[in-house]
């Protein structure tokens, strides 16, 4: 199959856009990591850079690119990748409330991940192909 253009593992939506705007504006430039395991591990922490760090056990996913905001890295733990590589990942929004230590837990809103399989083009372009 013939892809045209590049395709992007992970995307926002534009709900959590606008949180991540308001987030940005209390605590400067953010990125994402997900680590996996039980409880709030398995959902999107979102840090101001440089309070997470990262190590050669995550792989970065990509960039959000929200308008009006610095690119956003988003990351997973390498253990956790393995169950999801085969998927696209879109970070939303919902009322409730999150992770002790992601910056938006005191907004009564909380991150999560939707996502879907990725189609024949997208498991090509990501090598995931025989």
């Amino acid at each position: 199959m013939v892809s045209i253009g590049s395709y992007q593992r992970v995307e926002v939506t534009d709900a959590a856009a606008s949180l991540l705007r308001e987030l940005t504006a209390q605590h400067g430039p953010l990125m994402f990591h997900q680590s996996g395991g039980c409880c709030d591990g398995s959902s999107p922490m979102c840090y101001p850079v440089g309070m997470f760090v990262t190590s050669a056990g995550d792989v970065h996913l990509g960039v959000l690119e929200v308008a009006g905001l610095d690119p956003i890295d988003v990351y997973m733990s390498e253990s956790q990748f393995e169950y999801w590589k085969y998927t696209h990942l879109t970070i939303d929004v919902v009322p409730g409330r999150g992770a002790g230590f992601s910056v938006e837990g005191p907004t009564g809103m909380r991150f999560l991940i939707r996502s879907r399989m990725l189609n024949d083009a997208e498991l090509e372009y990501f090598g995931l192909t025989a």
